[in-house]
């Protein structure tokens, strides 16, 4: 036996609820830092448009110089192709539904212009990262900029259309009105309407191929579920109309006919709803896109 009892001692015990330091700061904190850690993709989604702003342009001319590059009357189709569509809207208007609007072709024109401006836009912004899967394999830059040189280059067609629009007037030149120096701010709103759409499914198309198919179907439906062949007042009190009134388009393109057609103010309450939810639908896609970005290189 040993002349003394050694001391008996027991192992720490560790509390079972301790963790990290980490996870003991104050409730909330985590969804605090995600919060700011998505205000910093924005904040650097919007610092790389800003920066690369001769990219921007790089692009911008090799989408305009692609665009009809292979016609024979080349870029003059900017011009001609509103005027088609047009035309065959006039003949289901007036000739096939037998509805009697005066002026007709500008009662269309007007809407049917920017129109083609968000969905050529859309689709062909939608395609911008798969189609570049050679170059950002090959080259460190920011993605952000393929989506959102596919929307101004679509933005700066959309401007060569408005030519077309100048040639209709002089066929009805009683229409002309002041209200026509506020267009750019309609095309302002819907710029950044668009460019909000054309960011995110740019980003989700590149994991996800279906979108491109997808929205080529969604688009021509919504084409028919927005007022451009027929006015917002003929289907007011009507459930359709109730769902006329969700449709930012709605907004968008009844100001569009109200200066180009009415001769009238657009609809500033709302185009104003139509551009705050322009805003924070850019900046969730600028969010979702930055996350998903590192992973385009992989996929493509």
């Amino acid at each position: 036996m040993l002349p003394f009892r050694l001391p008996m001692t027991t192992p720490a015990r560790v509390a079972p609820d301790a963790r990290p330091a980490v996870a003991q700061r104050p409730p909330g904190f985590r969804e605090l830092f995600l919060r700011l850690d998505g205000v910093r993709l924005v904040l650097r989604g919007l610092q790389d448009l800003r920066t690369r702003v001769r990219l921007l342009q790089y692009l911008v001319g090799t989408d305009l110089k692609r665009t009809h590059a292979d016609t024979v009357i080349g870029q003059l189709w900017w011009l001609i192709d509103p005027f088609f569509s047009m035309a065959i809207y006039s003949i289901l208007v007036t000739v096939v539904f037998q509805r009697s609007i005066p002026d007709a072709p500008l009662f269309l024109f007007a809407t049917i212009l920017p129109w083609q401006w968000f969905q050529t836009s859309l689709l062909d912004a939608t395609t911008s990262v798969t189609a570049r899967g050679n170059l950002i394999r090959q080259i460190q830059f920011p993605k952000l900029v393929l989506p959102a040189s596919s929307t101004l280059a679509g933005t700066i067609t959309f401007g060569f259309g408005l030519l077309s629009l100048a040639v209709l007037y002089l066929v009805y030149p009683g229409r002309i009105s002041p209200w026509l120096l506020t267009l750019p701010l309609i095309a302002a709103v819907q710029y950044a309407f668009t460019l909000a759409l054309a960011i995110f499914f740019s980003g989700v198309n590149a994991f996800y191929r279906d979108i491109q198919n997808l929205l080529r179907h969604a688009t021509r439906i919504w084409f028919y579920m927005s007022p451009a062949i027929y006015s917002v007042t003929a289907l007011k009190g009507s459930i359709f109309g109730v769902v006329l009134g969700l449709n930012p388009f709605t907004y968008i393109l009844t100001s569009y006919r109200n200066i180009a057609y009415y001769g009238t103010s657009p609809d500033w309450v709302g185009l104003s709803a139509v551009l705050l939810l322009s805003l924070v639908l850019l900046a969730f896609s600028i969010w979702v896109f930055k996350r998903i970005e590192t992973g385009f290189a992989k996929i493509l």
